[in-house]
């Protein structure tokens, strides 16, 4: 009897084992059919979900070459693109985007176009590193997540791709922070208010943003009396837009020095904020001590409502900078017919006055021409040689 249950536990940790090396394939044909295209198709996803990817992208191959009139010729190219998002690595990740690509140009009306798009930005978003670090994968990302709220705002992936993209631009934001805090620290106020500008009119949605605005207003502040209204709009912002802010009662007092108006606080940002605090994201002891050996960023302070930027961040030029005086002048220029007569008319052209003048100045300050001494030669008539007289011959 004891031996039976060995036999039994042991029978069923093999099929457990066994079934942990499959994953399940997301996109299957639920049509019961034994048509040959089908028997491919359905070769093909057994082979992906046991990790024989250029096997099933060999027998997908088959079947669009063979069944050119399928009805399963969209199903194939999506199940070769997500044969290679699961294959992964930088070559696989690379061709599953270039599929994905050309699905979503040949099947734009299917709703798996939107699919499509959503795993592009995942691709990126993956690979996506902190923000000290080069943040390529994060620019890309975040355009290919916007694609796809652009283009497809009504599938099934707009809620969940918004939040990917409040992640993501929380990650940027963070970048922008830590330079402007490296500037602020440092005494380069333009630098720093340049930075915090952008960083707060982009992402109005950052954990931080309570604390850019402060160091904003610092920043004008301390350039001097002629940036008084920024600064002023800088902490009056932190009042009304971030009414649960730790700065909100230094913000006021700066107000009443630098007499401004106290704004009152805005209902929907106070709700906004509620919301935040209650659904914020936990995280445990071990959270910062694995944090450090993660190559992935930190989102879990990313903002969990709110519409997110759907611009990408441009460089600005710092208030510090002199505007040109032609930023300033005529920007139109018209014209008018003119009837009768007029100076144009009447008066000498000032063009040709000023030619004489400059062409008798000119002549005035050439040097005399030399005379030259006369001489005793003849002069040749009619620029012909004189022939000497013939002799006489006796």
């Amino acid at each position: 009897m004891k031996f039976r249950i060995q036999i039994a536990v042991f029978a069923a940790c093999a099929l457990a084992f066994t079934g942990c090396g499959k994953k399940k394939y997301e996109n299957p044909i639920g049509k019961d059919t034994q048509q040959p295209d089908k028997v491919l198709f359905d070769k093909a996803v057994h082979d992906i979900e046991r990790g024989r990817y250029e096997v099933a992208r060999i027998t997908l191959n088959t079947l669009m070459n063979t069944y050119d009139t399928s009805e399963f010729l969209a199903k194939a190219k999506l199940a070769i693109a997500d044969s290679w998002m699961r294959e992964g690595g930088s070559h696989g990740l690379a061709q599953a985007e270039a599929e994905y690509k050309d699905f979503i140009l040949f099947y734009p009306a299917m709703e798996e176009s939107a699919e499509a798009q959503e795993k592009i930005c995942m691709i990126h978003y993956k690979q996506m590193e902190k923000p000290d670090r080069d943040p390529k994968h994060s620019f890309k990302a975040e355009e290919e997540c916007r694609q796809v709220l652009v283009q497809f705002p009504n599938s099934k992936f707009a809620p969940r791709v918004a939040q990917i993209l409040r992640n993501i631009q929380e990650i940027e934001a963070e970048g922008e922070m830590r330079v402007s805090r490296f500037y602020h620290g440092k005494g380069s106020n333009p630098a720093a208010a340049n930075r915090l500008q952008g960083l707060t009119d982009q992402f109005p949605l950052y954990s931080s943003a309570d604390e850019a605005l402060w160091l904003l207003g610092d920043s004008y502040t301390k350039m001097g009396q002629r940036f008084r209204p920024q600064a002023v709009k800088s902490y009056q912002k932190i009042v009304k837009d971030y009414p649960l802010s730790p700065y909100v009662d230094e913000a006021k007092q700066r107000l009443k020095e630098l007499e401004g108006d106290v704004p009152e606080s805005d209902p929907v940002a106070l709700a906004r904020m509620k919301y935040e605090q209650e659904n914020q994201t936990k995280t445990g002891m071990m959270h910062d001590f694995w944090g450090v050996f993660k190559k992935s960023p930190d989102t879990t302070l990313a903002a969990k409502s709110g519409t997110p930027a759907m611009t990408s961040l441009r460089p600005a030029v710092p208030v510090s900078v002199p505007v040109p005086a032609a930023a300033g002048g005529v920007t139109d220029v018209g014209g008018t017919v003119v009837t009768g007569n007029s100076d144009l008319d009447n008066k000498p052209d000032a063009r040709q006055s000023v030619q004489n003048q400059a062409n008798g100045e000119a002549a005035a300050a050439q040097p005399p021409a030399e005379v030259q001494p006369p001489t005793n030669r003849q002069p040749i008539k009619n620029n012909k040689k004189v022939k000497p007289p013939k002799k006489s011959g006796k």
